[in-house]
């Protein structure tokens, strides 16, 4: 029985075989499982902490294989549907040495982007902490008011609810509409991240401490904002303060945030409530171990192949101790 529920998006990442080079000019594609929802159920299997993915692919071989690989990886796919004509989506992505990425979804619209309220069973929640969601899923209707409703049935069922925005302007096309809907969903949320080069965007300001007041304003009780190698801030109710990252030899950064919040969400259901983890002493061992899944992640090609396991967690912090 899954204790998390990930929601979202599944899909084909083909990755520019190239650094720094625009998709356009990128000569060859190496083909990836993706999905942000998706890679953190399956980097929170690898932690032995039981997840499921609830989401939609298309009646297609990409979709088949993808369905292929997280049964692999020990994610429990019953929840995951199969559209009768819609493809599974596609995403070209080029990678950048500064970390951000440019991203070309081919989905007109996908798979995942037409699942609705009424594909939803909310037997997936049976024996579950925590519903995990993203923003891909909110760019496209149904599927936006699918995860509106599933985050709500989550909270009245008692289960925690986490919330990583990432930001894909590609998919909007109007962003102010976009940043509406964005913080519709973080009301909802317990738990929101974000990472650093989407930060200005989706708080309206540069600064960490006044961004994180306005989130919790609205309702989550912990906001974490990644940094890549400089670590990760906090900010809770008693207290805020930014943990170090740890030193890494980078192959490859894709899946790199993926992997930190299944290590974030991973440490936070290990405790018995929420409450056990918000304060600074607590939250330096959380966002240590999720700091180490993400260097970790970024030492290996592609995203799920590379998601480490508890066990290499720990030995990677025992030798930066």
């Amino acid at each position: 029985m899954a204790e998390v529920v990930c929601f979202g998006e599944l899909l084909v990442d083909l990755v520019s075989e190239a650094k720094d080079v625009s998709l356009g000019d990128a000569g060859g594609f190496l083909k990836a499982p993706g999905g942000a929802p998706a890679n953190v159920a399956a980097g929170l299997s690898r932690l032995d902490t039981p997840a499921s993915f609830v989401g939609q692919v298309g009646n297609d071989p990409f979709g088949r294989w993808l369905r292929d690989v997280l049964r692999q990886e020990r994610v429990d796919v019953s929840y995951l549907g199969q559209s009768p004509h819609a493809r599974t989506t596609l995403a070209f992505v080029a990678t950048r040495g500064d970390r951000r990425k440019d991203v070309c979804f081919y989905r007109n619209p996908g798979a995942d982007a037409e699942l609705s309220s009424a594909d939803l069973d909310f037997a997936m929640f049976e024996g579950a902490r925590l519903f995990h969601c993203g923003g891909v899923s909110l760019s496209q209707s149904p599927c936006r008011e699918a995860q509106m409703v599933a985050a709500r049935v989550a909270k009245e069922r008692s289960l925690l609810v986490s919330f990583d925005p990432n930001w894909r302007p590609s998919l909007w096309g109007d962003h102010d509409e976009a940043r509406w809907v964005l913080w519709e969903m973080v009301a909802l949320s317990d738990i929101v991240k974000v990472a650093d080069e989407e930060w200005e965007f989706f708080t309206g300001t540069t600064d960490l401490a006044e961004g994180a007041t306005k989130i919790r304003a609205v309702g989550p009780q912990l906001v974490i904002v990644t940094l890549g190698a400089q670590g990760a801030y906090f900010n809770c109710v008693a207290g805020q303060g930014t943990v170090e990252g740890f030193p890494s030899q980078v192959v490859d950064t894709l899946g790199a945030g993926d992997s930190f919040m299944a290590g974030l969400l991973h440490q936070l259901v290990a405790q018995p409530t929420l409450q056990n983890s918000l304060n600074p002493t607590q939250l330096g061992k959380v966002l240590r171990f999720a700091n180490a899944c993400g260097a970790l992640t970024t030492q290996k090609a592609g995203a799920i192949p590379a998601l480490p396991t508890r066990d290499e967690v720990c030995q990677f912090m025992g030798h930066h101790s």
